[in-house]
């Protein structure tokens, strides 16, 4: 079978390596254009390590893009992190279709933050879902689906790279055995059961210390390592880059309740969270404890005002 996949990064770079490791006949590799100043991509580094041919369109909304897959005569494609739009035209060239891995619970979560979103609302469990992609966002039928819990302390990359990665890499092969077979679904997905999220951008990852600490802790966790959580102090941007929560803190909504070894206790609008690695600025990263001495943080002041 004439395979070709269309991905960037490490994502995109094991799912190949996998493919080749098995012996597939992997025809042609798709990458995101390069970028000024940007480390090649290592997706694209592996193919040409391999020689294997690398395109990098920066549309699929041409006739040249839509006559290199033709010229390639794929059976499949395996599309393993992809983020330009691909038109219904050329998604439907290869002889068997083009198959997409999105992580999360398909129709939950469509979007580009579907790891972030779950995160933040508190909920227990996850996914990823390999589906057909038609033109729609994310809303193609579905091929298989993988679920995964999330920890009451587990972060964005905690669940990413613990779970939705290494399960997405094997569940990519599975989906092509699957079509192989001839016995790979395609089931409609429910759109109206489901939701569409945005971007979790930077201003949602600023913490509101009035909310209860539960919910500050959610969004904590679901801005590690990106978009990063943060607040002020001193007028000054400090990213949280580890923290806890702290049912039984009590005191004024961002007021500092304690600084020891253990970190920097912020009291929230129910509870509080204890901060215990920290960014500020553009600076090192570093123990709270550590932050606070250097800047003369202390039991009292307030964060976020």
């Amino acid at each position: 079978m004439r395979i070709v996949v269309h991905g960037q990064q490490a994502f995109g770079k094991a799912v190949l390596e996998n493919l080749l490791e098995r012996g597939e006949n992997v025809v042609g590799v798709f990458c995101a254009p390069d970028k000024d100043g940007r480390p090649t991509d290592p997706m694209k580094e592996l193919a040409l390590e391999k020689g294997l041919p690398v395109h990098q369109p920066a549309s699929w909304k041409t006739p040249e893009a839509e006559e290199l897959m033709r010229s390639l005569k794929p059976d499949v494609c395996m599309m393993a992190y992809v983020l330009l739009f691909v038109p219904q035209k050329v998604l439907d060239v290869p002889t068997h279709g083009t198959f997409q891995y999105h992580p999360s619970l398909l129709p939950d979560h469509r979007g580009p933050s579907s790891i972030n979103w779950p995160i933040a609302m508190g909920k227990t469990k996850t996914g990823l879902t390999i589906f057909w992609p038609n033109e729609g966002l994310d809303e193609g039928p579905i091929l298989l689906q993988k679920d995964v819990e999330i920890g009451p302390d587990e972060t964005l990359g905690d669940v990413y790279f613990n779970k939705l990665f290494p399960l997405g890499v094997d569940a990519m092969i599975e989906s092509l055995e699957l079509v192989k077979a001839g016995k790979a679904p395609k089931i409609k997905q429910d759109l109206e059961k489901g939701s569409y999220e945005s971007w979790f951008k930077k201003d949602l990852a600023k913490l509101d210390w009035a909310k209860p600490a539960a919910e500050i802790y959610n969004t904590i966790r679901a801005a590690i390592p990106q978009p990063a959580p943060w607040t002020t102090h001193k007028g000054e941007q400090l990213n949280i880059l580890e923290a806890r929560k702290d049912d039984g803190a009590r005191g004024a909504p961002g007021a500092v309740l304690s600084v020891s070894a253990d970190g920097v206790l912020v009291a929230a609008g129910k509870g509080g969270i204890l901060i215990k690695r920290v960014r500020a600025g553009k600076g090192d990263k570093t123990t709270a404890q550590d932050y606070a001495s250097a800047s003369g943080l202390k039991t009292g002041d307030k964060f976020g005002a």
